[in-house]
């Protein structure tokens, strides 16, 4: 059994901080300077531990984006569930939920990009457990909500939708749709009635 100072990991409630700030620092650089820009150094700079601290916490830099983007991943629901908890009915709530998403994206167009060049990062590496946990974890959000209301088959409509959701956000780079728009593809993907 581990002692109270030590973590079944192996790490102390120190390191155990030491690590959640570098993955905060992360979350920043990967914020400002995207993929590219997320270095060791950099992580270093933007955090109060040294280059040596974060080789010595994260012996691959991977591991530590993967880390920095699931909590970018857990924001950007976070915040999406703040629209839904705003609503009470279950169809409101869904749709809050993809008008956020929609959103979030329009109010950060770096994340999108930052988004797709971490997705086309862990297809070139083969590094896609991440990644798919991620995904799933959107979708599964999105089951939840079509769950509620009754829609057949939310899981499958869930990761449909997230699929649209996803070409949605590029081509609202190149050619804005309005809500509207957005809206009646959406329900389309989910069988839902637009109008609702």
């Amino acid at each position: 059994m581990a002692s109270s100072d030590t973590t079944r990991n192996g790490l102390s409630a120190n390191q155990l901080d030491k690590q959640r700030q570098i993955v905060e620092a992360a979350r920043r650089v990967l914020a400002t300077d995207g993929l590219a820009g997320c270095t060791a150094r950099a992580v270093a700079d933007a955090s109060p531990l040294t280059k040596s601290a974060i080789h010595y916490y994260f012996s691959d830099m991977d591991d530590l984006v993967d880390r920095a983007m699931a909590g970018h991943i857990g924001a950007f629901t976070g915040r999406i569930r703040e629209a839904v908890e705003q609503h009470t009915g279950p169809v409101d709530r869904f749709w809050a939920a993809v008008a956020r998403y929609v959103e979030i994206f329009q109010e950060s167009p770096n994340a999108a990009m930052l988004w797709f060049d971490y997705w086309l990062d862990a297809l070139r590496k083969n590094r896609l457990d991440a990644l798919d946990r991620m995904h799933r974890e959107v979708a599964a959000f999105f089951a939840d909500l079509l769950a509620e209301i009754g829609v057949d088959d939310p899981a499958r409509r869930g990761r449909a939708l997230f699929r649209y959701l996803l070409g949605t956000v590029v081509e609202q780079t190149m050619n804005p749709l309005p809500f509207k728009e957005i809206r009646s593809h959406a329900a389309v993907a989910c069988a839902l009635d637009p109008v609702h």
